[in-house]
């Protein structure tokens, strides 16, 4: 099994990691009401996923 024979320096890991970044997320809008959904979700506020119904929503009283 490998074993290192030097420790890696911190300079030399951090050169590695730099492209582990987090990417913004893809944000479209819904068809059917015009709110911010992200993409391939159900919207939070008609409960539509591409055209049809998904989720019923409860109206508030």
């Amino acid at each position: 099994m490998a074993h290192p024979k030097r420790k890696i320096s911190k300079t030399r890991r951090d050169k590695r990691r730099t492209h582990f970044k987090a990417t913004t997320q893809t944000v479209a809008e819904c068809a059917n009401c015009g709110a911010t959904v992200q993409y391939h979700r159900v919207c939070g506020e008609c409960g539509n996923y591409r055209g049809k119904q998904a989720v019923e929503k409860e109206v508030a009283v």
